[in-house]
């Protein structure tokens, strides 16, 4: 008994140094990819900020496109539970939300929050998709996902009638694809220093404006 708890208290610990090893390596990864550009920054140089030897990078991450990968997947939602976007329970809540403007509020509340996470990160690939055939997959596979996720709303508000005369689902989900975007997200964030309330009630209504009716 006494050796199964031992046992279960190593690899427990083990585990958790595991766990803040990789939040290490991933927090150095972004922090110099958002600095450098993606090209630019080297796997030695995330070893050598998150202090820890190359052969334990490459032994967590095999490349630097996977560890990228994995930054922006965690960027993005949050946390590393493989759960999408699409099924976030704040992206469902906005879908099934029966009031429009609710419905439009919640959906810019996840959207702000996780363009202030990895809006920069995503423009990293976005700026080296043209020279990069790994940052091209990663910019047009995360734009195809995010989409759809604006379409899915879309079509919830066609459903109801709540979408403006003459505005299908589609073109209301090029609108949202548009507004809610990390081009402009950078624009009014970072370049002119918009606070997030300011931001988050300018998509409100920019997006109430454009697609409801």
């Amino acid at each position: 008994m006494g050796d199964t708890v031992k046992r279960a208290y190593r690899s427990t610990a083990r585990a958790a140094a595991a766990a803040a090893r990789r939040g290490r390596i991933r927090e150095a990864a972004v922090r110099l990819f958002v600095e450098q550009g993606y090209a630019a920054t080297t796997m030695r140089q995330i070893a050598v900020a998150a202090e820890v030897g190359e052969r334990t990078l490459y032994d967590a991450f095999p490349s630097k496109a996977a560890l990228f990968s994995h930054a922006l997947d965690v960027a993005t939602v949050g946390d590393e539970e493989p759960v999408a976007v699409a099924a976030r329970p704040e992206i469902v809540a906005a879908r099934d939300d029966a009031d429009p403007r609710a419905a439009i509020a919640r959906h810019v509340a996840y959207s702000a929050a996780l363009l202030d996470r990895a809006g920069d990160l995503i423009m990293v690939s976005v700026e080296a998709a043209g020279a990069d055939p790994d940052m091209r997959a990663a910019a047009d596979a995360g734009a195809a996902a995010t989409h759809r996720v604006h379409l899915a709303l879309a079509e919830s508000l066609h459903a109801r009638g709540a979408l403006r005369d003459g505005l299908d689902p589609a073109a209301a989900a090029d609108v949202m694809y548009a507004l809610v975007s990390p081009h402009v997200h950078r624009l009014l964030r970072r370049h002119r220093g918009w606070s997030g309330e300011r931001y988050r009630g300018w998509l409100e209504e920019s997006l109430a404006r454009e697609l409801l009716g």
